[in-house]
């Protein structure tokens, strides 16, 4: 996947590989960490591939959040909450034992930001609480990602 990723982003022309970067990293699962490995993968220089993942990872994410809030909005306030699944019901305590900051930061190891940000917000986590400490996530891991993709090609050179 991260070759065919790669490949997209190195057929583009030099001067829009920052482009492909951006919206791949866009991608639930890709994200700012894979995102910013494949810009530096492509050549693209490590410090404009990781800005361009972690632009790319934040709008996706704000498309989620916001459409979240809104759809919970609408039906909170005209039906009964229904039973959890196990996989929510984990990741429900998850989010009781370390909160929004927690989940934000540990969540892109079990899932990525954008559903961990819609279950956030479906347990009722204030909206701007879940895009700050998302946008900290996505810049934490998308910058550590590139800068060790961009260590591991300067080794190989």
């Amino acid at each position: 996947m991260i070759e065919s990723l790669q490949g997209f982003t190195s057929s583009l022309p030099p001067m829009l590989q920052w482009v492909g970067v951006l919206l791949i990293a866009a991608v639930p699962f890709v994200e700012s960490y894979f995102g910013a490995v494949v810009g530096v993968l492509a050549g693209v220089n490590p410090v404009v591939a990781i800005a361009a993942a972690v632009v790319g990872n934040i709008v996706s994410l704000l498309v989620f959040v916001f459409a979240a809030h809104h759809v919970r909005t609408k039906v909170s306030a005209s039906r009964p909450s229904k039973e959890m699944t196990p996989r929510r019901a984990k990741l429900r305590a998850t989010f009781d034992k370390f909160g929004v900051a927690g989940v934000s930061l540990i969540g892109p190891t079990i899932l990525p930001s954008q559903i961990t940000s819609v279950a956030m917000i479906s347990f009722g986590a204030s909206r701007n609480a879940v895009i700050l400490w998302q946008i900290i996530s996505i810049i934490v891991w998308g910058t550590a990602f590139g800068v060790l993709a961009a260590l591991g090609v300067s080794l190989v050179r």
